[in-house]
């Protein structure tokens, strides 16, 4: 399950967020991957503007599915919104997306993975259900150096650390397959231009750790995408799973 964080980008040109929906659409590996996009629908050099907000409709056009992220003008954490403040910015995102899916969305993922019990109990009374991720190509912060040259050992080391729940059936199967979720940042000019060397190194890793995929490894309809998501949010803030790279030690130090 391919999703990608802070998007749309509003550079140009080489847009990266156009780059990332051409690799989608057309590699060696699948055609029409369908991917879930967690949005800043205002942000103010993204989402709030308006190329960026006609990117958001060509990605509802491709097939995708859009989700929030924030509805601030930058990359806020909820956590430490007052809370006049929070309800605003969801009310606003939800708004934004309904206006160009016509449909509400029903997923969130929390800025930085912060969350605690308040918010969490937040994006629920307006009808949001979070996800996070198995996989991270920690790829979110760019300060003038954005390449990873560790790519392959990230990721089999977050595969690594996810098959042991695969293999006790902790994971729920969805449409008979287990939903493995990767993120992405669409933003991150690295990651749109290396998307391609990225799915090879997600079915690489699995082939290594004996994990079978499906004949389509990645999901290329909206409908099964959103079921698959939606069996694998987090319900409740007590018993947090494991986030990948250093975050969970990081929002330890916060708690």
């Amino acid at each position: 399950m391919l999703t990608f964080d802070d998007g749309p980008s509003a550079v140009q040109p080489d847009n990266p967020t156009e780059t990332v929906l051409r690799t989608l659409s057309k590699n060696p590996y699948q055609s029409d991957i369908k991917a879930i996009f967690f949005t800043q629908t205002r942000a103010v050099n993204g989402g709030g503007t308006e190329y960026g907000r006609s990117l958001l409709k060509r990605e509802v056009e491709k097939g995708h599915l859009l989700a929030f992220h924030t509805a601030t003008p930058r990359h806020s954490n909820h956590r430490y919104l007052k809370e006049d403040e929070f309800n605003a910015s969801l009310a606003s995102g939800i708004a934004d997306l309904t206006g160009i899916t016509g449909i509400a969305p029903k997923l969130v993922r929390p800025p930085f993975w912060n969350y605690d019990a308040r918010t969490l109990d937040t994006y629920h009374s307006h009808g949001l259900q979070m996800l996070l991720t198995d996989l991270s190509a920690n790829d979110g912060i760019i300060y003038g150096i954005n390449f990873s040259l560790t790519k392959h050992r990230n990721m089999r080391k977050m595969l690594l650390a996810a098959r042991p729940h695969w293999c006790n059936n902790e994971m729920p199967a969805v449409d008979g397959v287990t939903p493995i979720v990767v993120t992405f940042h669409d933003i991150n000019s690295y990651t749109a231009s290396h998307l391609e060397e990225y799915l090879d190194i997600l079915l690489d890793v699995a082939k290594e750790l004996d994990i079978p995929v499906s004949e389509k490894p990645f999901y290329d309809n909206r409908e099964e995408l959103e079921r698959a998501a939606l069996a694998r949010v987090v319900k409740d803030a007590s018993n947090p799973p494991e986030l990948p790279g250093i975050w969970n030690w990081f929002w330890s130090l916060f708690r």
